[in-house]
């Protein structure tokens, strides 16, 4: 391991804030990681036994996870197993109309030729913004804020709002993801490197309170976000996809399922305070020309299964 590389992944993990103090270097792909001594990820590389998570985490309800069997993932470009198991989280999501010939200028010709964004109504798209707290999950814990374009699927027509319903009701949406910040360095060489998505480090606090769920990215950006009364229990399964391109340029394609444990839904428009600031991820959101707040959703419990990609046929 190069002494250059070993510094460049310890400073980088200066300026992540992950619950657990990294405090042991592996390798990635060639890339020095600082990790948590003994984490999961530090004994398992993503294939823990469940048992271990039974003793280590008595409280988690691991019977969804027992239907998913692991397999050894290939072409991420290091050891690994898909999918990769998220067992306590929380998130929340806005979705605000945007610019649509600004939507369609971000995306790659490649991607644009398979997908499209929705449009809603003439001149608008969709994004969705969404906060993520992995609590415990294989690559131990970490959180994660993604802005992503809501697009149609691969193969499919777009009927603009007739798609969306019909995403909506299947509970099975596609889309584009635009930025993927993080605040490990696990996360982000896992991300970057095993599912070509467009990580990069940063801080990434998460506070509460009563009222209110509110993450702050990077130091200029912040989403505050209600805790909606009236949560329901009824567990609910939803498909998030995605299609983007590999390190070569080819089109793929990767999705997650997440089981909804505790989760309410919101259309009013003060559920959602969104602060932009000076910093380059601010100033890219503004160029989205966000409009009107189509729908927030909060969800304080949930657990993940995210598949490794594979080439879109």
């Amino acid at each position: 391991m190069k002494l250059a590389q070993l510094a460049t992944g310890l400073a980088l993990a200066a300026c992540s804030t992950p619950l657990w103090a990294a405090d042991t270097i592996i390798d990635i792909a060639g890339h020095p990681v600082p990790v948590t001594a003994s984490g999961l990820y530090d004994r398992y590389r993503s294939n823990p036994p469940l048992a271990v998570i039974a003793a280590e985490a008595p409280g988690i309800d691991l019977s969804w996870f027992k239907t998913l069997p692991k397999a050894r993932a290939g072409g991420m470009g290091f050891a690994s197993y898909s999918p990769n198991f998220y067992y306590k989280n929380s998130r929340i999501t806005a979705v605000f109309t945007a610019d649509l010939a600004r939507l369609r200028e971000l995306m790659p010709e490649a991607v644009r030729n398979v997908v499209q964004p929705l449009q809603v109504w003439p001149g608008r798209g969709l994004v969705a913004l969404t906060a993520y707290a992995y609590e415990y999950c294989d690559n131990d814990s970490y959180n994660e804020f993604a802005l992503s374009i809501i697009t149609s699927k691969p193969g499919a027509s777009n009927l603009g709002p007739l798609t969306l319903a019909g995403q909506s009701m299947s509970k099975q949406f596609w889309g584009y993801v635009l930025k993927l910040p993080v605040n490990t360095e696990l996360a982000r060489v896992r991300g970057v490197v095993g599912y070509n998505l467009p990580k990069w480090l940063t801080s990434i606090e998460r506070s509460e309170t009563a009222q209110a769920v509110t993450y702050r990215i990077g130091g200029e950006l912040t989403i505050e976000a209600k805790k909606l009364p009236g949560l329901s229990s009824e567990v609910e399964l939803v498909t998030n996809s995605f299609t983007n391109l590999d390190r070569q340029g080819r089109l793929t394609t990767g999705y997650a399922i997440s089981r909804q444990l505790r989760h309410a839904n919101s259309s009013a428009a003060d559920a959602v305070k969104l602060g932009l600031g000076d910093g380059n991820l601010s100033a890219y959101i503004k160029s989205l020309k966000l409009g009107r707040l189509l729908r927030y959703e909060y969800v304080p419990e949930f657990q993940a299964a995210l598949y490794a990609p594979t080439l879109l046929p």
